[in-house]
């Protein structure tokens, strides 16, 4: 499909109406790297931060500390500086911000005109076009294929061709529920040029999960592929589309590239799209959009069990996408950034496309799983691609533990500079193996906490003061803008001081902040602002410690109340995961005639374990007796081969909850889970016990 550098080509320009660009004293453009005009961004200024903010260099600050205040108490001016300065514009913006968090009115940038397929692709296709803008890591090792700048231009402006040429239109919305690849950022970006509302749906939900998104957004138009391949196996998408558009009357049209080629049945409302994009155009002129118009929808869980339309907007997503990849990991031109999430993730959107893309890096398509065709996958990758970062869930990291050492040391992880870890909160055990093992001592680790919602990484080791200290298993530090609040969730007053615990709410609106739950503004206005008016609500707890750090306990819903003692899950999770014995587990609450709720611990084993069940349970007890308290001793540890979990890695604890308060027949729908199986496996296991104890 794509060769490595394609240096026989000549330059695409003129893909785009370069005279609808205005450019003022203050604004980076195109127009300016054409003739040679000096650019706002210099890596050489003088740098406070782990990372340089030339932006601000005429501002006498003198610390990171005085960088982050100044993004707090004027965040007009750093947000706005920043927007001109980082982003490309056909219109400047007339007021950088119009945000109420009492009423959940979020505006930014307004009146301001953009495209973010410019800012992703377009200029970088014209000041570097054979730079490698991805690398397609397809599921077999060593089969990967480079995409240049150029090349990936030309492959948007088709797809856009094709979505237009088939009627879709500014505002509308289209589900791409496709494997990781070229041709699937493609459709994001082609969505988003022509002011289309894009909902990736992680392909590996089923038809029934898929249908309801479908039906939720009012979706015409459905973008697939014939077959997934992912460890190995192959995943037949088509099907699962076919299924769940037969309950959708609304979908219109179905564009069906060809990963595996392999026939599939074609419907009358089914498309090639390999034969479209073929005799398309590669060039397209971008929608003029509007800061606030909506760039993507992402469905996310909620606490009901109707997932949530979340939904973010164009230039303040972007904005905020742009900075943290920048300033988290401290990228630097010319190297390679390697995310390992799945596009049908926020993670996805944030870190493997718009945040490396808007940045003009080479980003990674990770299309197969960490242990195929074995555990040394990621760093048999990092190896053969020369990788500078990488970003995981602990979850991988935890069953890569398990695994041993020997699947690490025996490649080369001298490229990599800074790992990243996103998702449950990473115990000490996995991020000492982290640290010392995959990065030999030298790589800073960034356990990041942010969510679908905040659109990028809130929380952060860095940026920070140069050679500021690091703490294992806790995300620390707030990114700039983003000013954490600890509230009580009895009283709703704020917690203030350090070795306190509480809600955690964020004080001041940020770009990146979602606008909405699609169709349905109530809900949002429900679910994170009317608990704690006046405030964002995560819907997380943290705990602040005496030196002002944060560490995340978990969600506020999986709060235990033991005898009166509000516990956290993650809490009791750390504790576990840190015995010498133990992979990973997960903690729920189970309903306790004494007590109220007792405590159940799902827990999974390394290889090669000596000790018997009744050691490593009675051990466990003790360890979180010692370590937390009485009370926090789990009533109940089942030791199972794994958890269930969704393709992403999430562990699923409404099944967890289900089977310890006894409850098989309330499982609900396990079809979207990585390993079905499992749960009928923890079933047996749950009843075995239940005849042991009598």
């Amino acid at each position: 499909m794509f060769r490595c550098l394609h240096r026989g080509s000549n330059l695409l320009t003129g893909v785009f109406n370069a005279s609808l660009l205005r450019t003022s004293a203050n604004t980076v453009s195109i127009l300016e790297t054409k003739t040679g005009r000096k650019s706002a961004i210099n890596d050489n200024t003088r740098s406070i931060s782990t990372t340089p903010l030339p932006e601000f260099d005429k501002d006498g600050l003198k610390s990171h500390d005085d960088l982050y205040r100044l993004s707090i108490e004027k965040p007009d001016y750093f947000w706005g500086t920043l927007a001109r300065s980082r982003l490309q514009w056909y219109e400047d913006f007339s007021l950088t911000k119009d945000c109420d968090m009492k009423s959940g009115h979020i505006r930014w940038f307004l009146d301001g005109k953009i495209n973010a397929s410019v800012n992703c692709v377009d200029r970088h296709a014209e000041s570097s076009p054979d730079k490698i803008a991805m690398i397609w890591e397809k599921d077999e090792p060593g089969t990967q294929e480079y995409v240049t700048y150029r090349e990936f231009q030309k492959l948007l402006c088709k797809m856009s061709n094709v979505l237009e040429g088939h009627g879709v239109k500014q505002g509308d919305r289209v589900a791409i529920y496709m494997p990781k690849s070229p041709t699937a950022v493609a459709a994001m970006l082609a969505c988003a040029r022509i002011g289309a509302i894009h909902s990736v749906v992680f392909a590996g939900f089923s038809a029934e999960a898929l249908a309801g998104r479908i039906m939720d957004a009012q979706v015409e138009t459905v973008i697939t592929a014939d077959q997934g391949v992912r460890g190995g196996k192959i995943i037949d998408l088509k099907k699962v589309v076919d299924d769940a558009v037969q309950t959708c009357p609304c979908v219109k049209r179905v564009f069906v590239y060809q990963r595996t080629g392999n026939e599939v049945p074609m419907s009358n409302i089914d498309i090639n799209l390999d034969k479209e994009l073929e005799s398309a155009s590669d060039s397209h002129t971008p929608a003029v959009l509007d800061s606030e118009d909506l760039l993507f929808m992402l469905y996310t869980s909620g606490s009901t069990g109707k997932p949530k339309g979340i939904a973010h907007s164009q230039a303040g997503y972007l904005l905020y996408a742009n900075m943290t990849m920048k300033h988290v990991f401290d990228y630097k031109e010319g190297e390679t950034f390697g995310c390992v999430a799945d596009i049908g993730w926020i993670t996805g959107h944030s870190y493997v496309v718009y945040g490396p893309l808007s940045n003009g890096a080479t980003t990674l398509l990770f299309e197969s799983t960490p242990v195929y065709p074995d555990p040394g996958r990621y760093w048999e990758m990092v190896e053969r691609l020369k990788l500078n970062h990488i970003y995981l869930a602990p979850t991988a990291l935890r069953m890569l533990l398990k695994n041993g050492d020997e699947w690490v040391l025996k490649y080369d992880r001298s490229s990599l500079r800074k790992l990243g870890c996103v998702g449950e909160p990473l115990n000490n055990e996995a991020w000492d193996w982290y640290y010392n093992v995959v990065g030999e001592g030298r790589c800073d680790i960034c356990d990041t906490w942010w969510q679908t919602e905040t659109g990028g990484i809130a929380i952060t080791p860095r940026p920070s003061s140069p050679d500021a200290e690091i703490r294992p298993a806790m995300p620390m530090r707030p990114f700039f803008g983003i000013e954490p609040v600890l509230l009580d969730p009895v009283t709703k007053q704020e917690l203030t001081g350090g070795n306190v615990k509480g809600a955690l709410c964020v004080r001041h609106p940020w770009p990146g902040m979602a606008r909405t739950i699609y169709g349905d503004h109530d809900r949002f206005l429900k679910t994170y602002y009317a608990d704690y008016p006046g405030f964002y609500f995560s819907g997380d707890g943290a705990y602040r410690t005496q030196d002002g750090y944060y560490q995340i306990t978990g969600r506020m819903d999986d709060v235990l109340n033991v005898s009166g003692h509000r516990l956290g899950t993650a809490e009791i999770e750390d504790v576990i995961d840190d015995h010498e014995d133990v992979a990973e587990s997960a903690v729920v609450g189970f309903p306790h005639e004494i007590k109220g709720e007792g405590i159940y611990a799902f827990v999974v084993l390394k290889d090669r374990v000596s000790k018997s069940e009744e050691e490593l349970m009675s051990d466990l007890k003790h360890a979180c007796k010692s370590r937390v308290s009485s009370f926090a001793q789990p009533d109940f540890i089942l030791l199972t081969p794994g958890l269930p979990k969704t393709r992403s890695g999430k562990i699923m604890r409404r099944i967890l909850r289900k089977i310890a308060a006894n409850k098989p027949d309330e499982l609900g729908d396990v079809s979207t889970l990585f390993d079905p199986s499992i749960v009928e496996i923890l079933v047996d296991k749950h009843q075995q016990s239940l005849q042991k104890s009598k």
